[in-house]
This record gives C-alpha cells, sequence and structure tokens, in this order.
C-alpha cells in the first residue's frame, strides 16, 4: 500500500480515468457490433458496458468528490451523493435488463428462429472487449494494492463479473456461426439479464439502506466493541451507534473512564483508542464522548 497519500490518490484516480475510458470504447465497439449483428447477447453485454460506462464514472467522481473536506454545509462529508447515483444506477439495470428479457422472449416465441448477422464481425468485437478488460482489471488490481482504494477494488470486481455476459455472447455467436442455431442467442440474454437484475437488486438495496442511515456491517461494530472493551483504561462503553453514507462507516461511540483522573489522562486515552479504531477500520469517521464510570 502506498504511503505517500498524493502518490496514491494520483494512482486511484488514473485507474478511474482509465475505466472511463475503457468502458466508452467499450460501449462504442459494441454498438457497431450490434447493429451488424443484431445479436441479443450483444445487446445485453452492450447494456452492461453502458452501465459500466455510468458506474466509472461514477467512481472517478467519487475518488475526486471524497477528497474534500467537510464544509459548514455538509459536516458529515459529501460521501452520500455515492448512494444517490448507486440508486440512479440500479434503476438504469432494472430498466434494461427489463427489456432485454422481454425481447429475448418474444423472439424464443417465433416460429421461425431468429437468423444473426455477421458473425465473424461480432466475434472479433467480443474477443478484443474481453482482452481490454482483463487489461483494465490487470491495472486497477496493481492501484488496489498499492492505495487501498475500495472504490477501485469495488470497480474491479464489477469488471471481472462483466467478462460472463461477453463469453456467452462469443459462444451465441459461435453457435449461430457453425451450426445455425440462432435461440442460443436468446437464452444467453435471458440469462445474463437475469443477473443483472439481481445486482440491480443489490446495488439498490445497499444504497437504499445508507441512505435511510442503517447501521454498518454487524461485523464492523463487533470489532469496534471489541477494541473498546479491551483497551488500556476504559472501565465500560455504551451507546455505540454506527451509519454508513457511501464507502464511509460513522461511528459514535460512548466510553466510561475513571473520574478521578485527570483531563490530559482522559484526552489521551480517547485519542489512542480513536486511532486503534481508524488503524483497523480506515473507511470510519469516529466520534468518542467520555463519561464517568459509575460502580453498580
Amino acid at each position: 500500500m502506498s504511503n505517500d497519500p498524493k502518490s496514491g490518490a494520483s494512482l486511484a484516480i488514473s485507474a478511474g480515468l482509465a475505466s472511463v475510458l475503457v468502458a466508452g470504447f467499450l460501449v462504442a465497439l459494441k454498438l457497431w457490433a450490434l447493429a451488424e449483428t443484431g445479436s441479443l447477447s450483444i445487446a445485453a453485454s452492450l447494456a452492461d458496458s453502458a452501465l459500466d460506462l455510468m458506474m466509472s464514472l461514477g467512481a472517478a467522481a467519487a475518488i475526486i468528490y471524497a477528497a474534500r473536506p467537510a464544509d459548514e454545509d455538509h459536516a458529515f462529508g459529501h460521501t452520500s451523493a455515492e448512494d444517490l447515483a448507486a440508486l440512479a444506477q440500479a434503476t438504469f439495470i432494472l430498466v434494461s435488463s427489463a427489456v432485454i428479457a422481454w425481447t429475448a422472449i418474444h423472439r424464443l416465441m417465433e416460429n421461425a428462429p431468429h437468423r444473426l448477422a455477421s458473425e465473424g464481425r461480432g466475434l472479433i468485437v467480443m474477443v478484443a472487449s474481453i482482452l481490454i478488460t482483463l487489461a483494465l482489471v490487470w491495472w486497477q488490481g496493481r492501484v488496489a494494492r498499492r492505495t487501498g482504494s475500495k472504490v477501485v477494488a469495488a470497480d474491479r470486481l464489477h469488471y471481472l463479473g462483466d467478462l460472463l455476459p461477453s463469453l456467452g455472447a462469443i459462444a451465441a455467436l459461435w453457435a449461430s456461426s457453425r451450426y445455425g442455431i440462432g435461440y442460443i442467442d436468446a437464452v444467453v440474454a435471458l440469462a445474463a439479464a437475469g443477473v443483472m437484475a439481481l445486482g440491480a437488486l443489490r446495488i439498490g438495496k445497499d444504497a437504499w439502506d445508507a441512505l435511510m442511515d442503517r447501521a454498518a456491517d454487524p461485523a464492523i461494530v463487533e470489532g469496534i466493541g471489541r477494541i473498546a472493551a479491551d483497551w488500556p483504561g476504559v472501565r465500560g462503553y455504551h451507546d455505540l451507534k454506527t451509519r454508513t453514507a457511501g464507502s464511509r462507516v460513522f461511528v459514535n461511540l460512548h466510553i466510561e473512564l475513571d473520574g478521578d483522573q485527570s483531563l490530559r489522562q482522559a484526552h489521551d486515552i480517547g485519542a489512542s483508542l480513536r486511532r486503534a479504531i481508524l488503524e483497523t477500520y480506515p473507511n470510519t469517521d469516529v466520534i468518542i464522548h467520555k463519561d464517568v464510570h459509575r460502580e453498580t
């Protein structure tokens, strides 16, 4: 992981911009392939690449926007914009998957099978898109390891998942070209639409939960509680509350301290505990309240 914040930010931004450029190029390439072949599986892959472009733009903006400090109007920062963007993206995926699924079912119900055209050109485009995506995934992996950027890591996982529709489109085009079997294209598109819809529901749920101030992952809450309970000088803790916004987790924690110690000692205990939580969970924003411990 990079120890230089400026170098780490530059690497993360480079990965974000590379993601946008690759997604834009793939959208243009697949639009041409769709016009040439009329393949529904390419249409599914095109919709996925269009989503990639939107998500890559959002990820790049999030990397830059996340660097902005809190201000008077946004005391807790600007990370909720990520959740609003995710809801819009989820809606787009659902609509796209519904259109593709409806068209695929319509083709499967036709008496005469739909024949594809220019399968060879479509195959070349899909193979090229897979190679370009693999190169992007490799670069994102390097950046994620060096910077620890969660946004880059998440974008990389999304592109890895996009390889499946592309492989399906290649299989459909090959079957059509070799054996004249056109219905496989609709079957592949229908499966891809289902995968896209499931992904949209997951993304939408996560974004909705964050906008509704849902608590953080129970494992994170439990881990923070363990750190506080075992910290030297802390007699107990209570009212551990968390909420998520974008990629950040906001933590409020009350710790109980010896009332006879000095203010400086109490401050040092709270500050060291806060540092320990931030080191364990870097994407957190921690506020610690100090209370006097009372024997029961």
